[in-house]
């Protein structure tokens, strides 16, 4: 698949779906506030993908988790509260490939989980993929719950009391906390950012291969968010397993081994010994 496009160039993608049977869904830009009841839910996305059988009835699963302790000890009423928005998160193709890979490494996890929750969240995917971005760009790059209230409070869409704006400012913050995004820290917490492997990264690309999202498969917010754009994401892009990546002046050629992500998953994570790499 070859296109034309220069490092800082945004513009709705346009893939080519002939080689899909169907596409694999659109990232969400209807704004939600569900972000105030389940964070980024690392250790539970896990439980969710060991335990869940993609084809099983989706009214059937909050009593199947309830009753198989999925996530530990937590009540009926907080079961059907993450799974409501895990299913959100990774339904489809993606939880199919999840839930038969598994994987081990933390980082690879963390990456998965940002990345999901970005597409599924308009407000959270703005806050890492743009916002942050731009605090990156001033010397101090910081953020604290003040900062992020602000941000909210100019973002929103209806008009918010101000205990429940200082609750979505702090959960963005605990989210791209969790994602390795700024440090754990009292106050101001410096902006960083996380290690990120190459099968996660892999995986990314294949599976965004058939989203429709705004932006292009070398410059948008999710890759953003992580640090990976221009030369620093060209320098990994030849690494990934089942990817091959080659730039001629603003004409780039991904030339993609796999037809689609399971494909791609069969291919590079079938076996149970082979490890993450970092």
């Amino acid at each position: 698949m070859g296109s034309k496009a220069g490092p800082g160039n945004v513009m709705a993608v346009s893939q080519d779906l002939s080689s899909a049977s169907s596409c694999y869904g659109a990232e969400s830009t209807e704004f939600h506030s569900r972000l105030l009841r389940v964070s980024m839910a690392l250790d539970e996305s896990r439980a969710y993908w060991e335990h869940v059988l993609p084809d099983s009835p989706k009214a059937k699963r909050a009593e199947q988790a309830f009753e198989g302790r999925w996530f530990g000890s937590k009540s009926m009423e907080r079961v059907k509260r993450l799974l409501a928005d895990l299913n959100r998160r990774y339904d489809g193709i993606a939880l199919e490939v999840l839930t038969q890979w598994q994987p081990k490494n933390p980082v690879t996890r963390q990456n998965i989980c940002h990345w999901h929750l970005q597409l599924t969240d308009p407000m959270y995917r703005a806050f890492t993929g743009v916002f942050l971005e731009q605090r990156r760009a001033d010397s101090t790059a910081t953020i604290d719950r003040d900062i992020a209230a602000r941000w909210v409070n100019e973002n929103l869409e209806t008009e918010w009391a101000t205990a429940t704006v200082l609750r979505m400012a702090t959960a963005l913050i605990t989210c791209a906390t969790a994602a390795g995004l700024c440090k754990q820290a009292p106050g101001n917490r410096p902006l960083i950012y996380p290690q990120v492997t190459d099968e996660a990264l892999a995986y990314w690309f294949y599976l965004f291969r058939y989203v429709q999202f705004e932006g292009t498969l070398l410059a948008n917010p999710y890759l953003a968010s992580v640090g990976l754009q221009g030369s620093f994401l060209e320098e990994r892009l030849p690494t990934l397993p089942g990817l091959k990546f080659s730039r001629m002046g603003d004409l780039h050629e991904f030339d993609w081994q796999y037809a689609d992500l399971s494909s791609w998953a069969r291919g590079e994570l079938d076996s149970a010994t082979k490890e993450d790499r970092p």
